[in-house]
């Protein structure tokens, strides 16, 4: 049986200050959950969130990492330099990354490569616009997307990536995917990780759905069989409604 997972990702939000706030008010209301909670940060909040969680059921992501070790890409932080801060997880793939920063899958595969080198794991985002879901090409998107970010990626891997379904029209626009809908997808996804590796590695792989879960929905789409918890956006910015979050998880 397949653990749940929160995991949040608090976007372009919160100073290393306001993080530390937020941590220490947090971290005593989940101590008891069961549920594996991890928060994925900026960068500038990575060493006060590792240093108020150690010790404690919260683990530590990041939001990007670049494909090279080293080298003059100015802004850019490597998968080695997150491992040197003992960062767990590193989101890739995420929707905004796609679409404001022309992140390509080529891209995104390179990053997925590098973060399992670097022995973090990885919360692998795919997802298709409102757009493409009209167009009823949905699961040619989701199988591309898939397919590409894992080329070259070993089954031995797939126990340190987390996949994520993020309908993009769903993502801060306060609409969500119907409980069904979501179900349907992320057990495409789970079909098409058994078509590349085999079913137990499917039975296994975590699948998050990342399209405006909440405290009101949050039973409803994760009682569904193939959605094992969710990445949480702005609800993760809130203690009260991220822990509602996981303790739902923790009874469904």
């Amino acid at each position: 049986m397949r653990k749940k997972v929160i995991a949040g990702n608090w976007k372009m939000n919160l100073t290393p200050k306001e993080s530390e706030k937020f941590l220490k008010e947090l971290v005593p209301v989940l101590k008891e959950v069961k549920s594996d909670v991890i928060l994925c940060v900026p960068f500038v909040d990575l060493d006060i969130a590792k240093s108020i969680t150690t010790g404690t059921n919260i683990k530590i992501g990041a939001q990007n990492c670049h494909f090279e070790k080293a080298g003059a890409f100015t802004g850019e932080i490597s998968a080695k330099m997150l491992n040197s801060m003992n960062v767990d997880y590193v989101i890739l793939g995420h929707s905004e990354r796609r679409a404001y920063f022309a992140e390509t899958d080529e891209m995104i595969n390179k990053k997925v490569k590098a973060a399992v080198k670097q022995n973090l794991k990885v919360i692998l985002c795919v997802g298709e616009t409102l757009d493409q879901r009209e167009s009823n090409i949905t699961n040619d998107v989701i199988k591309n997307q898939v397919y590409k970010a894992l080329q070259g990626i070993e089954k031995s891997d797939l126990k340190n990536i987390v996949i994520a379904y993020e309908p993009v029209w769903a993502i801060g626009t306060g609409k969500t995917a119907t409980s069904d809908l979501a179900e349907e997808v992320c057990g495409y996804i789970r079909n098409l990780i058994k078509n590349l590796y085999n079913v137990e590695i499917s039975d296994d792989i975590i699948i998050l759905y990342g399209g405006s879960m909440n405290a009101k929905n949050a039973e409803d789409l994760l009682s569904q069989e193939n959605i094992d918890g969710g990445l949480i956006g702005g609800a993760s910015l809130k203690v009260a409604d991220f822990s509602e979050i996981v303790n739902i998880a923790d009874k469904v």
